[in-house]
């Protein structure tokens, strides 16, 4: 007996059959790699355009030691791993250093403000306040490394690129 089933009974893969193909599936990394990329990057250039002293201050406030060598150790790694990370060149050996910077922010900054990045203090004149955010964001940029490092850069990475040429 032939049953004709609607869209939504015939399961989201098998109506959009294109979206299982592994040919589909190899390019998932690069939306990875941009985000991750540009966010560190932007990170690294945020603390640059402020400054490194500034905030070799608050590494210090924080307990890190040798904060001027850290402020320029984590700014640099933040915009030359970031650009790595968006180009897809070095993606394992790069992400090492740049998982120990998210695992020192979490541990000296977002753990005592819980998981959640978004704390929603109040609303004052139709903006909103919040809170300082946790370590959710520190987390999912750590999948994204892990991600990137286990099933490999993707298609326009130059770490394929060095792997088809070497």
């Amino acid at each position: 007996m032939n049953v004709i089933r609607k869209p939504w009974e015939q399961g989201f893969s098998n109506h959009f059959g294109f979206l299982n193909s592994a040919s589909a599936a190899r390019w998932a990394p690069i939306p990875l790699r941009l985000m991750v990329g540009y966010g560190f990057m932007q990170h690294g250039f945020a603390k640059l355009s402020k400054g490194p002293e500034a905030f070799a201050v608050i590494l210090h406030a924080v307990g890190v030691p040798a904060p001027h060598l850290m402020a320029w150790l984590t700014i640099l790694t933040e915009v030359f791993g970031g650009l790595a990370v968006l180009l897809g060149a070095f993606v394992p050996l790069v992400s090492l250093p740049m998982a120990a910077l998210l695992l020192v922010a979490i541990f000296t900054v977002h753990l005592p403000y819980g998981f959640s990045s978004i704390k929603l203090l109040s609303v004052t004149s139709g903006r909103a306040q919040f809170g300082q955010p946790g370590y959710e964001c520190d987390l999912l940029y750590l999948a994204c490394h892990a991600t990137l490092v286990l099933a490999g850069s993707g298609p326009l990475a130059i770490d394929g690129y060095l792997r088809r040429k070497g």
